[in-house]
């Protein structure tokens, strides 16, 4: 069983979304020979609700993480999103104490190999972390090498049997000291999740200063 922290969970839309932006994660089991953890980057499958169902990867057919799953499938996969220190010089609230600011999210899954689907989930991946470039590149590019590339690895998909999620993004920071730490914080990145995390309110302190509400 798995148990949550006392921690915003966010909704299913930033889950994906998390997933999407930081693709890369860990796929930790541990089978009869010790301990396993692979960094892969992975794709999040949704189901008509928006909720992850499942994470599509590949891997190295030579990892010893394979056979381990492929006598005992159950395993963990674990995202780290935007995290990142935030110190009381922003903030300007005296006697205010220093946090960090983090979105993760942790799967329990059921690892299935999938030798027919290993081209398909490499194309799933390779569409993903392409979208947006100018000339998004496509797996048959690799011309005479794709055989002997796809040989090398094996698909997998990860069906989701638990889940937690923990967005601690400023949601517990009163709005002023938020207002500052939003504007001050050097990491763009986390200050865009924060703002996600904190729409509502942010949007409600606009409209009643009479400010134009944009994303």
């Amino acid at each position: 069983m798995m148990v949550s922290m006392d921690f915003p969970s966010g909704t299913r839309a930033d889950l994906a979304q998390l997933i999407a932006d930081f693709p890369l994660a860990w796929l930790v089991n541990h089978g009869a020979d010790g301990f396993h953890a692979t960094p892969l980057p992975l794709v999040a499958e949704t189901d008509a609700e928006g909720a992850v169902v499942a994470l599509i990867g590949h891997c190295s057919r030579r990892n010893a993480q394979v056979a381990a799953l492929q006598v005992d499938p159950r395993a963990h996969i674990l995202f780290m999103g935007p995290q990142g220190y935030v110190s009381p010089a922003l903030v300007a609230k005296p006697h205010w104490a220093p946090t960090w600011n983090f979105a993760v999210a942790i799967f329990a899954v059921e690892v299935t190999f999938d030798d027919p689907g290993t081209l398909p989930a490499v194309r799933v991946l390779t569409d993903h972390v392409e979208a947006g470039m100018t000339r998004p590149w496509q797996v048959e590019q690799a011309g005479e090498r794709l055989p002997q590339l796809m040989s090398r690895i094996i698909g997998f998909r990860a069906s989701v049997t638990a889940s937690d999620a923990r967005f601690k993004l400023g949601q517990e920071e009163d709005l002023p000291e938020l207002l500052d730490i939003l504007a001050g914080h050097r990491d763009a990145t986390l200050v865009k999740w924060m703002r996600r995390l904190n729409g509502d309110r942010l949007d409600e302190q606009m409209a009643a200063h009479g400010e134009n509400v944009t994303g």
